[in-house]
């Protein structure tokens, strides 16, 4: 890389100066009595290829720009039909050579005219700009104010003396590309505009310039301490608290604290001569003491997410109501923790943490994670042109957000290696707000830092560090620092497709060591755009969608919610593993232990109840009384004594703890916690009398025209031993399956090679294993089947024995499978795939439900009856993969609209997928919108299953959910419910 040229020579979008022109930073209010005017709406717009294709006469007043498009704002424009949006990773997709950028570099001209309202009073006023990407030059009425970059960050120009009336010309020039872009490499889609608010804001004479609320909390006394700083000075009225104080004096007062879980706030009102501004003030103090991460004097766990501000069609312009959803989800799902990956959020967005309660870690608009790929040479951070940027970006976060008491923590970025560059962010941060602790992730030293933070530390790494027994740093007093330090997971669990697994073995971790204090399940919200196909079937698009010459791929598409906002069944899973109430039963002794698990709150929130049930249906039912229960405290409730039940077959204890009235997230009745445990079986096994089928006399095979058996219900090829047709129906038969579509896990990262599941697994041919029928014998009341299942080109095989019996409508199979050869790879399943009547298109089951679930990610499946039609037990990850299994099936039942069908049961419980394409189908699309019903039910029955692990960018699968080759041994009995449960193709009924 050369040396930049003189700055003189250099255009200001490749400046590595942060702008010019600007006001200081400050504090963002939402409201005041000063007037505003907000300039979002229809702009005029204009595209050019390059930053220099035009002058800048359309900045003059009269310009005509009739002819120009018309764009809303605030938008991106490649959403709005300008260009297509681009998605890396890690990877700059231009090339590294910082300052510059391409000249091919999509420029968007924007203008706006607008009135000022008749009773604007005039003098002074500011321009405001929430979030421009990635870098604007900006005129009002012909004269230019300033250019700035830094796209997540407010900045602001004094413009009173440029306004009019009437007939205000706004020009902002919008470059994709600048020297700024170096520090946003921030694994999310590319995506220029004027994504955030444009407002013009009254300042009168003796308005607030800036105002610091400095609020703590001693939880010794009960007392917080309020002060708060302000230009000019004024006053501070809290009516609740009888506080009317001038600004810049502390006063002590007994209140109430602020936490995440009892977010308690106190109205407040900031007088100057020339402004009144409404405060919401929150008690509370962050510290680390002994190791151990504290707010208000109790150690905090964080059970977190990382959020990027996403939107399938609007991409990071969102709106305050969907802030909220999200806020609301979180708090439903048991999330207090939000770390702003990786810049700080809208603004409204910490309103609404302070208000419904989430701690918040806010993180700076910075990541130069692409200069990792040219090994670190030129990194930003590292090089002192580039301080004065990176100082920009620290005082506009801080600033803005520094009265928000939701923010326990400020990051100073992500993914940017290290340098001096960073440490002089932590000083400066450090020296303005000593009251919040740092972070940053990227320096194992934790020379800047409060905090020591990891990504995708595995669950054995973990519990080391957990001990604080990780291996040692090689300078002693920093390895003593770190060592001495809390410990989060600022990533962890990667969330892409189908799972993430182990998150119930992190859980136990952070449960267990004092200085695991949590982390932050990578990611809140898949970031597929919505796009439609010729036909107007929606689907969501991702990397390499849009024709990009470098892309990552769906790897943008890694959270917790699907794209539209959906939870996925990993955020169900993640709400059971996180939950606030620990329940537990022992049956023998008749009691139900419950442990408060949060830190501040009691349970005099919660309603306790139990349900007992007998085979899957509803018995008695009653709440319980429970004592107060302090954070950390546990309370034994007593069960009620067994109820008797007419039923048979097993019988469930559940307990839950609901909301015992409305929140502000979630109504009354919202459970939050729940525990399912055996109560004393009443007859045999799972089948209560009122479910099992009952047979008949055992049936011998005899042999029929046309070179079948008839065995029972069940009619077989003679020479294979295929079943053909179940009571007169055909079907594809029952045969060993060990493959599945590729989970996003499965497919590992590129670069480790030993996470690729899925390429080792097809370069060992799992995918394409040929059976070979060994043997078919008839004998006595049964017919076997001996078959050798193997791929090409390998000597290790599956031999796999299938006996058939029947008994009156029932047809029985056993399998015995008995692997051969050296197998060094797990199976990705083990049991037996059926192709049944498509019209077959609802399932009733009594086993785990009501959602997926798998070998790792389990926790939240509860044993009950459950049904769903085909469709609905399909999960629509945005690239398609394995999906749909229910554990621990005793029973299904697959019918049709008139009722016909078939019964199986399963010894042992089996997990059960039915799916309307077949795998192959699966594993070839590329988008939801590839997957076409086919004229088959495809049906598996699995013995067991491979977890999912979160490999797509975390550990492997642990130890004891892999699922190697091994002998095993597992049966289905099938039932046909009718005489005739599926008519062929063609055939008239």
């Amino acid at each position: 890389m050369h040396e930049p040229e003189p700055s003189a020579a250099v255009p200001y979008y490749e400046d590595m100066a942060p702008g010019t022109g600007a006001l200081p930073p400050r504090a963002w209010w939402p409201a005041s009595d000063a007037r505003r005017v907000g300039l979002g709406g229809a702009w005029r717009f204009r595209l050019s290829a390059t930053a220099q294709a035009e002058d800048d006469s359309f900045a003059r007043p009269g310009y005509d720009a009739a002819r120009w498009d018309v764009l809303p704002v605030p938008s991106h424009w490649p959403l709005q039909g300008y260009g297509q949006p681009a998605y890396t990773n890690v990877r700059y997709p231009f090339p590294v050579d910082p300052p510059y950028v391409p000249t091919e570099n999509p420029t968007g001209d924007h203008l706006r005219t607008f009135d000022l309202p008749d009773d604007w009073p005039g003098g002074a006023a500011v321009l405001r700009f929430e979030g421009v990407d990635s870098c604007a030059r900006v005129w009002l009425n012909g004269t230019e104010l300033g250019t700035f970059k830094g796209s997540r960050l407010p900045v602001e120009f004094e413009v009173g003396e440029l306004l009019r009336p009437q007939q205000n010309v706004l020009a902002v020039r919008v470059h994709q590309w600048s020297s700024g872009s170096y520090l946003e490499d921030q694994d999310m889609w590319w995506l220029p505009g004027i994504f955030r608010e444009v407002t013009l804001i009254e300042r009168p004479e003796g308005a607030v310039t800036d105002f610091f609320v400095h609020c703590g909390y001693d939880h010794t006394t009960g007392t917080g301490t309020l002060r708060v700083d302000c230009e000019p000075g004024g006053t501070v009225t809290v009516p609740e608290l009888g506080l009317d104080i001038p600004t810049g004096e502390p006063v002590i007062v007994p209140v109430e604290p602020w936490s995440a879980e009892l977010p308690r706030l106190y109205d407040a009102e900031l007088a100057t001569e020339g402004e009144r501004i409404p405060l919401r003030i929150g008690f509370r103090t962050v510290a680390v003491e002994d190791g151990v991460l504290k707010v208000n004097g109790r150690r905090i766990a964080f059970r977190g997410v990382n959020r990027h501000e996403f939107d399938p069609d609007h991409g990071r312009a969102l709106d305050q109501e969907t802030m909220r959803d999200d806020l609301l989800l979180m708090k439903q799902h048991n999330i207090n923790a939000v770390r702003t990956s990786h810049y700080p959020p809208h603004p409204a967005f910490l309103d609404l943490c302070d208000e419904l309660g989430m701690w918040v870690i806010d993180e700076c608009d910075l990541e130069t994670h692409g200069f990792e790929e040219v090994g670190w040479r030129g990194n930003p951070v590292a090089d002192e042109r580039w301080t004065p940027a990176l100082l920009d970006r620290a005082a506009r976060m801080v600033e803005r957000d520094k009265n928000h008491p939701s923010v326990v923590m400020w990051s100073l970025g992500n993914e940017c290696g290290t340098g001096a560059g960073l440490s002089a962010m932590a000083s400066w941060i450090r020296e303005r707000d000593p009251a919040r602790p740092i972070h940053y992730e990227g320096d194992l030293s934790c020379a800047d830092v409060d905090v020591y933070s990891r990504m995708y530390a595995d669950h054995a790494e973990s519990e080391l560090i957990g001990r604080r027994a990780e291996p040692p740093l090689a300078d002693a007093e920093s390895d003593k620092r770190r060592r001495n330090m809390p410990f989060i997971l600022c990533e962890y669990a990667h969330a892409m497709g189908n799972g993430p697994g182990g998150l119930a073995e992190y859980q136990r971790i952070f449960d267990t060591y004092e200085r695991c204090q949590g982390g932050f399940v990578w990611e809140w919200i898949d970031h597929g755009l919505r796009r439609r196909t010729a036909d107007g079937t929606a689907y969501f698009a991702y990397g390499g969608d849009f024709g990009e010459e470098l892309h990552d791929g769906n790897f943008v598409c890694d959270g917790l919610l699907f794209p539209d906002r959906t939870p996925s069944p990993g955020l169900v899973e993640y709400k059971k593993v996180i939950e606030p109430v620990r329940i537990a039963g022992d049956v023998g002794r008749g009691q139900v232990t419950v442990t408060n698990r949060h830190d501040f709150a009691d349970l005099s929130g919660l309603a306790f109840s139990w349900t007992y049930e007998v085979a899957g249906v509803a018995g008695d039912s009653g709440r319980f009384t429970v004592p107060l229960t302090g954070p950390g405290q546990s309370a034994v409730l007593d069960l009620p004594p067994m109820p008797r039940s007419p039923a048979e077959g097993e019988a469930w204890w559940t307990v839950r703890a609901v909301l015992a009235e409305d929140t502000a997230w979630a109504p009354a009745g919202h459970e939050v916690a729940w525990a399912q445990f055996p109560a004393a079986q009443r007859g045999p096994g799972g089948l209560g009398a009122a479910d099992r089928v009952h047979g008949g006399a055992p049936h011998a095979p005899r042999l029929a025209e046309g070179g079948m058996v008839v065995l029972g219900p069940g009619t077989f090829d003679a020479a294979t031993g295929a079943l053909r047709y179940l009571a007169g129906a055909p079907l594809e038969a029952p045969r060993l399956d060990v493959w599945r579509a590729p989970t996003d896990n499965d497919r590992g990262m590129p670069w480790f090679p030993d996470s690729q599941l899925d390429r080792q697994w097809r370069e060992s041919g799992l995918h394409r294993m040929r059976h070979r029928v060994v043997r078919v014998a008839v004998g006595g009341d049964t017919l076997t089947v001996t078959t050798r299942v193997a791929a090409a080109a390998a000597d290790n095989a599956l031999l796999t024995v299938y006996t058939w019996s029947a008994a009156g409508d029932r047809l029985h199979l056993d399998v015995a499978v008995t692997p051969e050869g050296e197998w060094r790879l797990p199976l990705p399943r083990l049991g037996v795939r059926m192709g049944l009547c498509p019209t077959l298109d609802s399932v009733e089951w009594y086993g785990g439900g009501p959602g997926e679930a798998y070998p790792d990610s389990r926790t939240a499946a509860r044993v009950g009856r459950w049904r769903a039609s085909v469709e609905e037990l399909q999960t629509p990850y945005v690239r398609p993969q394995e999906n749909g299994a229910r554990p621990d099936v005793r029973w299904s039942e697959l019918r049709r609209a008139d009722g016909s069908g078939l019964r199986i049961e399963g010894a042992p419980a089996y997990w059960l997928t039915a799916r309307p394409w077949s795998t192959e189908a699966l594993d070839a699309a590329r988008h939801t919108t590839d997957l076409v019903r086919e004229e088959t039910l495809w049906v598996h029955l699995d013995h067991a299953l491979h977890g999912l692990g979160s490999a797509s960018c975390g550990p492997l699968t642990l130890p004891g959910d892999r699922l190697e080759a091994a002998p095993a041994a597992f049966s289905f009995t099938f039932v046909p419910l009718e005489a005739t449960w599926c008519v062929p193709p063609g055939v008239e009924q």
